[in-house]
């Protein structure tokens, strides 16, 4: 299937580990130009001269999302460069899972407002876009009560109720929007890792819950990232898309 990215512009928020980076050379092996930030400078400058040494247009930027001027900033500066923007991925998240009241406000000025910041400041250079699509990646803690409900899980639910409404407000604009969930997901420096050694039963009983008998990997996020951000899913708007190898049990109605 010919995705129909090639020569499209893409943002992502938190583009140097995990799901982020995968999302990045997701639409870089689709073709498209990608701009991303990270908080950490070396991480994205060593991703940005690695996606040019395979001849991608890219360009990175080191900022806080939850710095509300540093992003859209980046925003302009990246639509500058590439002559617009089509589709933005807001990924950050703090993963301020503790139920305490410092989560509480770093999961809203990072998960929600860094997502809302985004998306205000993509909003002009999306209008001018033939194929504008946002997607926001929320999380199965989203959906239902597990171990991060708190903080993490009720941010991450009022993203897709955040998304949705855009899907509503902006289709007359031919703007979609739409989230993609993710079940558990395994990577090298990911939060789960460090729980694998630190909290073996935690891990174990994680895995357990899954059908697969497995956690997911970034790629197959990012696969259904770059699928729904693309134009073959132009009829896709205002949906939550769950991919976690049925982990949860709820019915979407």
């Amino acid at each position: 299937m010919d995705l129909q990215l090639s020569g499209r512009r893409a943002l992502i928020t938190g583009g140097t580990k995990g799901i982020g980076r995968a999302i990045v050379e997701g639409f870089a092996a689709e073709g498209a130009a990608v701009g991303f930030c990270a908080r950490t400078a070396a991480d994205v400058e060593a991703t940005e001269q690695n996606l040019k040494q395979h001849g991608v247009p890219a360009l990175g930027r080191a900022l806080d999302v939850a710095d509300g001027a540093a992003v859209t900033n980046w925003v302009n500066d990246v639509a500058a460069e590439f002559g617009g923007i089509d589709i933005v991925v807001a990924n950050v998240s703090a993963l301020a899972i503790p139920d305490e009241e410092a989560n509480w406000q770093t999961s809203f000025a990072v998960d929600m407002m860094g997502t809302v910041r985004l998306v205000n400041a993509a909003l002009p250079h999306l209008e001018r876009s033939s194929a504008a699509s946002i997607v926001t990646i929320s999380s199965v803690s989203g959906r239902e009560v597990d171990f991060a409900a708190g903080p993490y899980g009720t941010f991450k639910a009022a993203i897709v109720q955040y998304t949705q409404g855009l899907a509503y407000q902006l289709a007359g604009k031919g703007i979609r929007a739409n989230t993609v969930s993710p079940g558990n997901t395994f990577f090298e420096g990911g939060v789960w890792e460090g729980i694998k050694s630190g909290n073996p039963d935690l891990y174990e009983m994680a895995v357990g819950l899954n059908p697969t008998g497995k956690m997911g990997s970034p790629e197959e996020i990012a696969n259904a990232v770059v699928f729904i951000a693309s134009p073959a899913a132009s009829r896709v708007s205002g949906t939550n898309l769950v991919v976690d190898g049925a982990l949860t049990r709820g019915v979407q109605l």
